[in-house]
């Protein structure tokens, strides 16, 4: 059973098909994109914890699979204590939700390096919070998902209507937000860590990406990092995913930044964000890899050999947005850009657009990354979305 259906979902539908199971897609609204591949598709409302218990105890899946962040987690704790398998655990999920709760566990319990940071649960501590932190500062929910109530501060000035922007993002009933530094980095990176019932921990080839409004736009694999900087991603990355247990992939974001103090000049890790779960940035592994994160996923939940993870060589992914808003959804260009070769496109099956809505991706491979990248985003940019009502 997946809990939520989304475009990760709809990938992650498609590979436990191949491999013969029975698929169940929920998710808060009718015709998502997982229910269009799945056996049987269920509408409920995610964060109501009763609905959430009587869907999953009216199918009895072996295994529930959260593909989203806004969910009733306590329900998942319930139904692990009933015997249902959560991936990779109830408690997992439930930590990994909440930033503030990551963030403490990652600093405070297991000593990784992150952006120094502080809480605010209005806007008067907001603004005490903020200024020891120096300027510019980044403040969050600190429960939100794809960037949403995300602002850059320069100055306290800006402190007012960041927090303003930061409850109108959240998801759930608290007002509480987190501010941290904000970091010089050099590049952005996941690293997709692969955690197995029984058997090491893997890690895939790094995959650098680009946000904007919080939210990924591009990505490509591998990334370049030197050996001393990838082997301190993987063990921070083994450390947090090894404390919080289970099987799966886990989404491990870093960000590689200037180190005035190191005697090479190389850049220092810095642990960001983590999600239980297939990233948005992973999809370049669909054409990066010989397994995809979604292949990769299932696997270790179901207990398979990985034998091998390996690059296929450079290779990028771009999304493509919607413009507008709409009910209806036309799209053109397509065949412009699968004309490019070594390219592909993966159209969501999104009924509705809005504005920025990601409603597809571009993929490519190149003879390097920035042949890949060019190629992803030449594709990309040859679609047009419309959307009317």
């Amino acid at each position: 059973m997946l809990l939520g259906s989304g475009e990760l979902g709809k990938e992650m539908a498609i590979a436990a098909q191949r491999l013969g199971c029975r698929v169940i897609a929920v998710d808060r609204y009718d015709g998502a994109p997982a229910m269009a591949v799945a056996h049987v598709a269920e509408v409920v409302t995610m964060t109501d914890a009763e609905a959430l218990r009587a869907v999953v105890r009216r199918h009895r899946p072996d295994l529930v699979i959260p593909e989203i962040e806004a969910l009733a987690v306590d329900a998942l704790a319930d139904l692990e204590t009933e015997g249902i398998t959560v991936i990779p655990t109830a408690q997992a999920t439930a930590v990994t939700m909440n930033r503030d709760r990551i963030r403490d566990l990652a600093a405070t319990q297991l000593g990784l390096r992150t952006a120094r940071f502080a809480y605010a649960a209005s806007a008067a501590e907001l603004a005490a919070a903020a200024p020891p932190l120096g300027w510019p500062v980044v403040v969050k929910p600190v429960m939100s998902s794809s960037g949403k109530g995300q602002s850059v501060v320069k100055s306290p000035e800006g402190l007012a209507a960041a927090w303003e922007a930061a409850l109108a993002g959240a998801r759930g009933e608290g007002a509480r937000v987190i501010v941290e530094e904000f970091l010089r980095f050099e590049l952005e990176i996941t690293l997709l860590t692969v955690r197995q019932w029984n058997g090491t921990t893997l890690f895939c080839p790094p995959i650098g990406h680009l946000q904007e409004r919080g939210d990924y736009q591009c990505s490509w694999q591998p990334a370049t990092l030197g050996e001393a900087q990838l082997a301190a991603a993987q063990a921070m990355a083994r450390r947090v995913t090894d404390h919080l247990g289970g099987a799966g992939l886990f989404g491990v974001e870093f960000f590689l930044c200037a180190d005035p103090n190191a005697p090479d000049g190389a850049p220092e890790v810095v642990f960001s964000e983590l999600s239980p779960r297939p990233h948005d940035t992973g999809l370049v592994t669909l054409l990066g890899q010989n397994l995809s994160e979604f292949e990769l996923h299932l696997r270790a939940v179901l207990g398979l050999p990985i034998p091998e993870i390996s690059s296929l060589g450079p290779a990028a992914s771009r999304v493509i947005l919607a413009p507008d808003a709409g009910t209806t959804v036309h799209y053109d260009g397509v065949a412009a850009a699968l004309a490019e070769p070594d390219t592909e496109v993966l159209l969501f099956g999104k009924a509705e657009a809005r504005p920025q809505r990601r409603m597809g991706v571009a993929l490519a491979r190149g003879t390097s990354e920035a042949d890949a990248r060019r190629r992803a985003d030449a594709a990309a940019a040859r679609i047009q979305v419309r959307a009317s009502r």
